[in-house]
């Protein structure tokens, strides 16, 4: 059986939209679109508004200005039973006294399907999850990532045009995650149902989702796939999320040059920007080493190390300035020790100036 042609993934537009409740401003003038299809992420800091788009998507939130389009149809002042967009709440919102099959039954009863229908839609739902096994068992008789699983049958089985998951692995422990996740990416892969997945953790976003759209402060910050967005961050802001970033003040600037911590001077492309690297394009070398064609030298003291297996983080203080650097750890060398006196030399390929 094609399970795909049950679901017929839609696009979703996001035109102008601003979200106020009370005095507070919490989405400013958001644009988006979706592909049909697609997994895509909000991805950003807790209140920046991230859940309170994704409810606006499902009609739990009402947006002052601007409009909703699911599938080209304007949605905006539908409310949420009739918008047929399934929504995977962050705490699950099983019914404690329901077995699993009741669970995922229940959003069928309510739309009033025949009985064979529903049975049949409840073993196909469990079925996809691979919990068709426990459908009798209650959901305090489920791990957590179990009990994902039935909140996700549960809203698969009503058949959505669109997935909200708002947050869905955040009750879970490290591992768990992980393993659910990659269960999310198969799953949505197998029906190519449109999704919409928020978190504030840059690494679940970047395992599972083809876009992310990264928020903060009720602003759409910057959109693209997940290499994109770490390789080439529109801000500040975007590069110090999406991963670790060293982010360098100039000391000054004079004549279209800035000269940094060290007293290095640069070329700098436009006033008041920052110089942006990540600790792993940049290398430690010691005092008097040559310095390679095509990089920068910062010169600097180790304040600290830490081991993190396959690579050693080291901390260098240059002036004011602390940067990052990772180096590959090859079993038997001792490395830089702290206070060793060491240069953070940057690949300039790699070197980004932002600006706030």
């Amino acid at each position: 059986m094609d399970r795909t042609a049950a679901f017929q993934p839609v696009d979703i537009t996001i035109e102008n939209v601003d979200l106020s409740f009370g005095a507070t401003h919490v989405l400013k003038d958001v644009n988006l679109d979706i592909q049909a299809g697609e997994f895509f992420a909000f991805l950003g800091p807790s209140g920046c508004g991230k859940t309170t788009l994704l409810r606006l998507i499902a009609g739990f939130n009402t947006a002052q200005r601007g409009r909703v389009l699911l599938g080209g149809e304007d949605v905006t002042h539908l409310p949420a039973w009739k918008r047929d967009v399934g929504m995977v709440f962050q705490s699950y919102a099983l019914w404690p006294h329901m077995s699993v099959a009741q669970n995922v039954a229940f959003g069928l009863e309510e739309r009033r399907l025949p009985r064979d229908v529903i049975a049949a839609r409840v073993d196909e739902a469990l079925d996809i999850v691979n919990l068709k096994h426990l459908k009798d068992r209650k959901p305090s008789q489920l791990s957590g990532g179990q009990q994902q699983r039935v909140a996700l049958a549960r809203t698969i089985a009503v058949r959505p045009k669109v997935l909200l998951l708002d947050e869905p692995l955040s009750n879970l422990d490290a591992k768990m995650r992980v393993q659910v996740r990659r269960e999310l990416r198969e799953l949505q892969q197998a029906l190519k149902l449109t999704t919409i997945f928020v978190t504030h953790d840059q690494e679940e976003a970047n395992t599972v989702c083809d876009r992310i759209a990264v928020m903060n402060d009720g602003v759409v910050q910057q959109v693209g796939g997940p290499m994109a967005l770490y390789d080439a961050p529109a801000n500040l802001f975007v590069a110090n999320f999406l991963g670790t970033a060293n982010i360098v003040a100039p000391v000054r600037e004079e004549g279209g040059r800035a000269v940094l911590p060290g007293g290095v001077a640069v070329e700098v492309p436009r006033g008041g920007a920052r110089l942006v690297f990540r600790p792993q394009n940049a290398r430690l070398t010691q005092p008097g080493d040559a310095l390679s064609t095509g990089r920068l030298r910062l010169p600097g003291e180790v304040v600290h190390r830490e081991f993190l297996g396959a690579t050693i983080r080291y901390g260098v203080k240059v002036d004011e300035a602390e940067c990052l650097v990772d180096v590959p750890h090859l079993g038997g060398e001792a490395g830089f020790a702290i206070g060793a006196k060491a240069s953070v030399d940057i690949d300039r390929a790699r070197v980004l100036w932002l600006a706030a």
